[in-house]
């Protein structure tokens, strides 16, 4: 059976490739365009579940993954900045607070038809870092291209004191629920995930412990 991952993220390549299963990579043709009046979960579970069907229509035997991360603080959807004003406002919103990080994944296949979608959401809060930090931080051009304007398994690390939730999940493919959704599949790969949860190899993993 293929596996085809639905994103041109680095991020989420190297994650899924922790679990040992072959796949390939196609872009997905479809646009994130947030719709009002729906909450960031559902949003977040659209744009993955869309994602994956742009490819399973052109690919009907093959199993497609598509995910997608966005972040929610004080009930709205913070996506990816569109320019380092639009993600120093990000960094400064989220100063000193907690919010919640929601990475949707889907799995779809055309013939045999199968579809299931999963969210898994996880709290982070930051440090109350000031102004000096998130200049310092935006020099580095880490923030763009990152929903939140931050990277947790990068520098962004520093500007986070603690989380709760998959790490995964922050980064952008909670291993965890993927494994589930191909095993409802039943595809099962070589490795343990469980193991990789245990050992934390992943970038800055290691430093967060609640998870």
């Amino acid at each position: 059976m293929q596996l085809i991952l639905a994103s041109t993220s680095p991020r989420r390549r190297e994650l899924l490739a922790l679990l040992g299963i072959p796949f390939e990579i196609v872009a997905p043709e479809f646009e994130e365009l947030p719709q009002p009046g729906i909450p960031p979960t559902q949003q977040v579970e659209r744009f993955a579940r869309e994602k994956a069907r742009s490819i399973a229509v052109t690919r009907p035997d093959a199993l497609v993954l598509g995910s997608d991360t966005v972040i929610e603080h004080d009930g709205h959807m913070l996506g990816k900045p569109v320019d380092l004003a639009d993600a120093r406002a990000m960094l400064a919103e989220l100063a000193g607070r907690p919010h919640f990080v929601h990475t949707a994944v889907a799995l779809c296949r055309q013939f045999p038809q199968h579809e299931a979608v999963t969210l898994v959401t996880a709290t982070v809060r930051m440090k109350a870092y000031d102004a000096i930090a998130i200049d310092r931080y935006l020099a580095t051009h880490e923030p763009m291209g990152k929903a939140g304007a931050y990277s947790i398994q990068g520098l962004g690390g520093e500007l986070i004191e603690s989380i709760s939730g998959d790490f995964l999940g922050i980064v952008g493919l909670p291993l965890r629920a993927v494994a589930a959704l191909l095993a409802g599949a039943g595809v099962c790969g070589p490795v343990d995930v469980n193991a990789l949860y245990r050992d934390k190899s992943y970038q800055n993993w290691s430093r967060f412990v609640n998870d």
